[in-house]
């Protein structure tokens, strides 16, 4: 599909504002975890400024003192404007919504409401490793359905783990990543379509984590997964804190379908009081006026996939690098360079450049890296000079 750029919109390009020294300055994880002389493209922060719209939400909230419980329902009236413009879906209904602290936490609410203990969670590994951490965690059991070879689902391998998920007479559900983390593929309506008639066929509920669902590149359609038909008994999770970079101000939006409102009633009323007000208030402001900026990071992102793959083809040809339709992350396949299961641990200790093993993704991640884009052309390019360096 040829890629059409987002509208222009004067925006500044925001992986571009910071200096290194500056981001330095950041006590996050992303900046504390490792020593100064490392090279952080792991952790999904992005290093940008905030949009201002966010600024001034946020310190107009802090001038009132309006720093107490959350209330209301701007976050999904905001949602759903966006998801109308964005995604021209009007199926998002507000009475159908509640707030959640974030998504992981929204993700195990919504499987606490459909399935049980021991029952089956389906996964499509490679996958975020959360899915693997917070599932078992709450003692349900991973079974694994891999993408296929082109990266993406793989239907008939879903449908016999459906099979598996269901046969001992419990419940399951199918936890989605849509868009797909880390490999950025985006699911087609064919595919999710597919997906909802699977599920309903077995019994399964599907969870979709969209989280990166605003961060699809111009000319691919991103589609929610409950706008698809057969997909009414699936709950989504939303938020606005990957595509605005708003993961210390903690706040997400759990989404029924039409015939899981039911489900979504149930949640237990606690639950509401997990996200931040002022998260809420920071979300709002960047699905109603951010949008202008997260049109230029989107352009930015897209440039720094292309000079990924040429800083690849230039130092480090042996690496396999499919850039994704969606999120600002690149999963890199070093399986030539000869480096065993976790090249990470040597472009570390080698080169000084900290991304993301591949192993705890689970199947298919062995010989495999996360790199973070969401940052400087300048930074890529010193983390790939480093990365061939460590080569030698």
């Amino acid at each position: 599909m040829t890629r059409i750029p987002h509208e222009t919109s004067g925006e500044p390009n925001p992986l571009q504002a910071l200096t290194l020294d500056r981001l330095r300055r950041r006590t996050s994880m992303k900046w504390r975890t490792y020593p100064e002389d490392v090279l952080p493209l792991w952790v999904a922060e992005m290093d940008v400024p905030l949009a201002e719209p966010i600024v001034r939400a946020v310190t107009d909230a802090l001038d009132l003192g309006d720093t107490g419980y959350p209330a209301g329902t701007a976050y999904a009236e905001a949602l759903a404007a966006f998801a109308g413009k964005r995604w021209n879906w009007d199926g998002l209904a507000v009475e159908r919504t509640a707030i959640v602290p974030d998504v992981m936490l929204g993700v195990v609410e919504m499987l606490k409401l459909v399935t049980g203990y021991g029952d089956a969670v389906v996964v499509n590994p490679p996958v975020y490793p959360p899915f693997y951490q917070f599932v078992e965690h709450m003692d349900r059991r991973v079974l694994e359905a891999p993408l296929g070879a082109d990266g993406r689902l793989d239907l008939g391998v879903l449908e016999e783990t459906f099979r598996q998920a269901v046969a001992g007479g419990g419940r399951a559900a199918h936890l989605l990543c849509s868009p797909h983390n880390p490999t950025g593929t985006v699911h087609t309506a064919e595919e999710l379509s597919a997906v909802a008639a699977l599920a309903e066929r077995y019994g399964v509920r599907v969870v979709a984590d969209e989280i990166h669902a605003p961060l699809v590149v111009g000319g691919t359609d991103f589609v929610p997964y409950l706008s698809v038909p057969g997909a009414e008994r699936g709950l989504s999770l939303m938020s606005a804190s990957k595509a605005w970079n708003l993961a210390g101000l903690k706040a997400a939006l759990a989404i029924a379908g039409p015939g899981a409102g039911a489900d979504l009633a149930r949640m237990p009323e606690e639950v509401g009081h997990g996200p931040s007000h002022v998260g809420i208030i920071a979300h709002t402001a960047a699905l109603r006026d951010g949008v202008a900026w997260l049109d230029a990071l989107l352009s930015g992102l897209d440039a720094n996939r292309r000079l990924l793959a040429d800083l690849l083809a230039e130092h480090l040809p042996e690496i396999r690098y499919r850039p994704g339709d969606a999120t600002y992350l690149a999963w890199l396949d070093c399986h030539a360079l000869g480096l065993g299961d976790d090249p990470a641990d040597i472009f570390l200790h080698r080169g000084r450049v900290a991304l993301n093993s591949g192993l705890p993704f689970g199947t298919g991640g062995a010989g495999h890296v996360r790199l973070n884009l969401a940052t400087s052309p300048e930074v890529i390019g010193e983390a790939m000079r480093r990365m061939a360096a460590a080569l030698r």
